[in-house]
């Protein structure tokens, strides 16, 4: 097999194996078996919340496995089709064969990517919200800015999305707004945007045309379901009740409908002025504060699990990731990962894939290392 083929299929096998392994072939196959035997019991439903995580569970399964038997189908055709286009000198075919590959390099990463999907919460739905820093109107510009562009990429991925809170600048923009995003894996993606994100431009809002850099907070974390038991203590929390602000009818913003709740311990806040009625919006603060508390849940036993291994950057809250310079030049370049575009522009209607493949697969590069280290 010519050199350029064989490259090709040691590059596939080498992905396939971490695949396999990051699968755990064995024990998928086992527990999918268990999984498919729980859903034929007939009083599975009888808990609706479970039943759905079930189903939820066996297509999980069902999707990696036959993915994975397929790439090995795939691969075997190929090679095959290479194969004997070199026995027959037939460059066509073994053209047709080599395209086959590279496709399949193609897919394998993809797959690399989605089976790191598969933390306690990556399935889930999740909240983002985006608070605008030091800088006044500026900053509250880039906030919007921000919440256009995470629009624009949840719609471009089929993925709901709803404003459960929104506090407006006082010229233009925002102060802070909290989406709901619902959609398969969308914490799972979207978990990679949290942290600062900066601004460098002409500012429209300085008479004298000057460049000014400004920072915007985003903050992504988990909807959980009432399955998962997050113990709060209502005397810890403090409950304010305020008229909603913006546009929202006259009900909403005559009536102290809109609710903030401070959980004391740990500080975080969390609001909802969306609903009509106080109660509902009370009802999804407490969905929120759950929520928030399994997030720094989950960061506590991420940071525990790297504590053997040197962090190459900070992700967390508090520190800058990317910054979006418009002016002298254009670039958008996240801090983790090295990843640069100079189409700042598409970035900003929601061109957002590579950064979180990127700072995926440098997840899939940890766990390697992992493996060949243990």
């Amino acid at each position: 097999m010519r050199a350029e083929a064989q490259q090709l299929v040691d590059e596939i096998k080498q992905a396939m194996a971490l695949l396999r392994r990051h699968l755990d072939w064995d024990n998928a196959l086992l527990r999918l078996d268990e999984v498919n035997a729980l859903a034929e019991d007939p009083n599975l439903w009888n808990n609706a919340a479970n039943a759905q995580k079930v189903m939820r569970e066996r297509t999980q399964l069902e999707n990696a496995i036959t993915g994975f038997r397929k790439l090995e189908k795939d691969l075997d055709d190929a090679v095959t089709l290479v194969e004997l286009g070199e026995m027959e000198g037939d460059e066509p075919t073994v053209e047709e064969g080599l395209a086959a590959l590279r496709i399949l390099q193609a897919d394998t990463a993809k797959r690399q990517l989605e089976s790191l999907l598969s933390g306690e919460a990556d399935g889930n739905d999740c909240y983002i919200e985006i608070n605008a820093g030091a800088g006044g109107t500026e900053a509250q510009d880039w906030a919007s800015i921000l919440l256009r562009m995470y629009t624009r990429w949840c719609e471009q991925h089929n993925y709901k999305v709803e404003v459960l809170e929104e506090s407006d600048g006082e010229e233009a923009g925002i102060k802070s707004v909290t989406l709901q995003v619902t959609g398969l894996n969308a914490y799972g993606w979207l978990k990679t945007e949290s942290g600062v994100h900066r601004l460098v431009r002409i500012s429209p809002f300085d008479s004298a045309a000057r460049r000014h850099t400004s920072f915007s907070s985003v903050w992504v974390y988990p909807v959980v379901d009432d399955n998962i038991e997050i113990e709060i203590n209502e005397s810890d929390c403090r409950i304010d009740t305020y008229r909603a602000s913006g546009a929202g009818g006259q009900h909403v913003n005559r009536t102290e409908s809109a609710v903030r709740i401070t959980h004391l311990p740990t500080g975080v806040v969390v609001a909802c002025q969306t609903q009509r009625s106080q109660h509902q919006n009370r009802d999804s603060c407490w969905k929120m504060l759950r929520a928030r508390l399994y997030e720094l849940e989950l960061q506590k036993r991420e940071a525990a699990s790297q504590a053997e291994q040197e962090a190459k950057t900070d992700i967390g809250w508090g520190h800058q990731i990317r910054s979006y310079v418009l002016q002298p030049y254009q670039m958008v370049k996240d801090l983790r990962t090295g990843v640069e575009t100079s189409d700042s522009q598409g970035v900003l209607d929601g061109d957002l894939d590579p950064f979180m493949a990127a700072s995926l697969a440098q997840k899939i590069q940890g766990y390697a290392d992992t493996l060949d280290n243990p």
